[in-house]
């Protein structure tokens, strides 16, 4: 149990549906309870912002020693300004300076707020208490809507160097005649699914037919063999020891990581489930925030 006199921080992780916040400590980075919410249903940056800090509220209740809080969103967003120039997911933030906003309501120093991209604060979760804790060279790939990435070395994101494309992103990588996340997703998947079947179905739903139906074993066997070629060829230069794996579809890892550990039979990467799950932005955000040094670097 979180202790009132424990050095903390509030954290939040800004999905495309729903927001999350917790507090998280130094002590071995350990979380309160999350609260969780989705956006709210009037669509304006007002209600947007009120719910942050009401559910801030409520995952601190009780505790009297938080510190500051750090944001993971996703972008495109300007985090050392903690302007949001997104227009996609909820283009009612767009220009909106989300620590102004925040600090107000919270009656904090804007300086209390920081913020990082969504993908490094997965990567760092997994890094700082996870998966990748103790690996000098890490990957991290998120895989659902699409499929996100973070590169570390050391226990620092990096964006740049060999091996390491343009912004750590692997998403629109060149494959197969069009971009990775046109294979490795959960359309994906889904689509493949259908191409066999006819059926329109759930990855949840396609995963739990696998043990009896031979199409939904062979789609998660291909999305393995995809999954580990892909994995191959573009690591080859960066040469992570350990690659973890987060994201919805990795929750039916057991159906594809076979068919990917073979393909990556004779390199000396090592495939990992991500241990922290959803949970591991907000351990990232804390890890950001009590050791800056693992903020992203060029």
């Amino acid at each position: 149990m979180l202790q009132p006199s424990e050095k903390s921080v509030l954290v939040y992780d800004i999905g495309g549906s729903h927001v999350s916040a917790a507090v998280c400590t130094k002590s071995e980075f350990r979380l309160g309870p999350v609260i969780t919410a989705a956006h709210p249903t009037d669509q304006t940056s007002r209600a947007f912002m009120d719910l942050l800090h009401r559910i801030g509220i409520e995952a601190s209740q009780g505790l009297q020693q938080v510190h500051g809080a750090e944001l993971a969103f996703p972008g495109p967003f300007d985090y050392a300004a903690g302007v949001s120039q997104i227009t996609h997911k909820f283009p009612y933030m767009f220009g909106i300076n989300v620590r102004t906003e925040l600090a107000s309501r919270f009656q904090w120093d804007p300086a209390e707020i920081r913020f990082l991209n969504d993908a490094a604060a997965y990567l760092l979760g997994e890094v700082g208490a996870g998966a990748g804790s103790g690996i000098e060279r890490v990957v991290c790939i998120t895989l659902g809507t699409g499929i996100g990435s973070g590169f570390a070395v050391d226990g620092r994101v990096v964006t740049t160097g060999p091996g390491v494309p343009p912004g750590g992103e692997i998403w629109d990588f060149p494959y197969r005649g069009g971009i990775l996340e046109d294979t490795l997703s959960t359309r994906a998947l889904q689509a493949t699914y259908k191409s066999r079947t006819g059926i329109e179905r759930k990855v949840s739903e396609i995963a739990a037919a696998a043990a009896t139906e031979k199409d939904a074993a062979d789609v998660f066997t291909e999305f393995g063999r995809e999954l580990g070629i892909a994995l191959r060829d573009l690591l080859l230069t960066f040469a992570p020891q350990v690659v973890v794996l987060g994201g919805g579809i990795s929750r039916s890892s057991h159906l594809f990581l076979p068919a990917a550990q073979q393909e990556l039979l004779g390199t000396k990467i090592e495939l990992r489930i991500s241990q922290l799950m959803d949970n591991a932005p907000l351990v990232g955000a804390g890890v950001a925030w009590f050791f800056t040094e693992n903020l992203i670097t060029a």
